[in-house]
């Protein structure tokens, strides 16, 4: 008599022989497009955010505020050693780290990417953490110690730039889409429950029939 193992059933596993939890359901040729799309979004923020701050150090005067919607909207030109609300101050070399390793885990995240929605929060948040990194790296004082150009004044509580506008844009998203349980690959969670739930017997009644 065989000690060998009934094979499984047909369809219970992977034609690789993997798990099902570790088998990419994303073709290699979306992906690809995806990652075109998260690429070119982030430069685009990048280039966009760069030009920007140069014509404010050409056009605006440091202290002074030109207005756009009466008070809640301007235009003050100030160069930010801190974090978002001058958060920070002092520790510029903290925030360079910090935006050095939100580059790091978006790129290594884009390896798994499924989803044209994650493209896009990805595209944004990488394109804004480059532009505020570059700041970082090449503004004075130093590397590593640069101070980042604001010149989008939100009323009398902050002063932003079109990096910021990126990466709140690509927080709002992801935050929609972990509510709305979208994975990085574009599976939902309800979807991967159901299956790596176990197939179910059949009922006495239908096993007897034939």
């Amino acid at each position: 008599m065989s000690n060998t193992p009934d094979a499984s059933p047909p369809g219970t596993e992977p034609p690789t022989g993997r798990p099902a939890d570790l088998v990419d359901p994303v073709d290699p040729a979306r992906r690809r497009r995806l990652l075109i799309v998260l690429a070119t979004l982030a430069v685009v923020v990048l280039v966009v955010d760069q030009l920007t701050k140069v014509w404010a150090e050409g056009n605006l005067i440091p202290g002074e505020r030109t207005p756009l919607v009466g008070r809640l909207l301007g235009l003050s030109l100030l160069h930010n050693p801190g974090g978002a609300l001058s958060i920070a101050t002092g520790m510029t070399w903290v925030l360079t780290l910090v935006a050095t390793t939100v580059v790091v885990i978006v790129v290594r995240a884009s390896r798994r990417i499924g989803s044209t929605a994650w493209a896009l929060a990805l595209g944004l948040l990488l394109g804004g953490a480059l532009g505020n990194l570059v700041d970082r790296f090449f503004r004075a004082p130093g590397p590593a110690r640069g101070q980042v150009v604001d010149f989008i004044a939100y009323g009398n509580v902050f002063v932003g730039n079109i990096a910021d506008i990126a990466i709140v844009g690509a927080a709002g998203l992801v935050i929609v889409l972990a509510l709305r349980g979208i994975g990085l690959n574009g599976s939902r969670e309800s979807d991967a429950s159901r299956a790596a739930e176990p197939p179910t017997a059949p009922n006495e009644s239908e096993s007897d029939r034939g």
